[in-house]
């Protein structure tokens, strides 16, 4: 089982370039995608979805061109996209019935699957209510399971927690975890501890291109020795944030304690701590926009 991105480019109207030279192979386990709003993200998933066609390069999953046999993927693909469309008028087993027709599932077969995953995202009680009535959490827990019902060998998923409260968000990475042996998993998020509590690897992308892959130890080790923690008032704390950077900050009755990003010790008073990925990831980032810079 293998997907392979090969010098993957797109262009936009405008000469905008969604991706750039994009090359990436995958084997089972769970991608995690970093980079900041635009990067490209949501590009490349589309792209691996066959909702869009690259402008350049190709991707093969399992040594079929998809770009030229998209079927070849979408029987083996799960897709949430970052926004979840539904019926509002249909319950949540209602839509699931659909999707699952959609996909070619047996009645009967659609009906065992669909039992097991309103289970898995917590919706039992809910399932037979109206999609109209649902929170955006909610949907996105119907999303989730729409997802997953035809037994994806491939899951591509774009911001999944959004909306989840924290122990939907840890129901979820756990069903993730479970999944990521034998699938190839694409999980796409701004928030850092979902992609630390499940990713076997991390990609890092910045304007449309790839700039890092690594296992999420690598990242943090690139960031080891870089990461700091100092007290300052909250009289300089605004002239600090324009000279450092600040990850994040603590309010304490000594003053302010602040998390610094840097090669160096912001002070003497400073303490060397142990990065996180987070940490990590901001270090990568910072380090490869300075480059570009030069």
């Amino acid at each position: 089982m293998r997907l392979s991105i090969s010098n993957v480019s797109k262009r936009y109207k405008g000469n905008v370039w969604g991706l750039r030279d994009f090359s990436l192979d995958l084997a089972p386990g769970v991608l995690g995608l970093l980079g900041p709003n635009g990067a490209g993200k949501t590009t490349l998933m589309r792209t691996i979805a066959t909702v869009t066609r690259p402008t350049e390069g190709h991707i093969e999953w399992n040594g079929a061109d998809i770009g030229r046999h998209p079927n070849a993927i979408r029987g083996d693909l799960g897709y949430l996209p970052q926004d979840v469309g539904v019926y509002p008028n249909l319950t949540a087993i209602e839509f699931l019935q659909y999707l699952a027709a959609a996909k070619g599932l047996s009645r009967r077969q659609a009906m065992e699957r669909i039992d097991e995953l309103v289970t898995a995202v917590n919706l039992t009680e809910a399932a037979r209510r109206p999609l109209s009535g649902f929170s955006g959490g909610m949907r996105q827990r119907v999303g989730i399971a729409q997802a997953l019902l035809n037994n994806p060998r491939i899951l591509i998923v774009d911001e999944p927690t959004a909306g989840l409260d924290p122990e939907e968000r840890l129901r979820f990475r756990n069903l993730l975890s479970e999944m990521a042996g034998e699938r190839i998993v694409i999980l796409s998020t701004h928030v850092v501890s979902d992609v630390e509590a499940v990713a076997t690897h991390i990609a890092l992308i910045s304007k449309g291109r790839l700039i890092h892959e690594a296992a999420p130890e690598d990242l943090l080790a690139q960031a080891n020795g870089k990461v700091w923690e100092t007290t300052i008032s909250s009289g300089e704390l605004a002239e600090r944030k324009s000279q450092w950077l600040i990850t994040g900050s603590i309010r304490r009755a000594d003053g302010i304690r602040v998390r610094v990003v840097s090669d160096d010790s912001p002070t003497s008073a400073a303490s060397s701590v142990t990065p996180t990925l987070e940490d990590g990831y901001i270090y990568a980032i910072t380090r490869h926009r300075v480059a570009s810079a030069v």
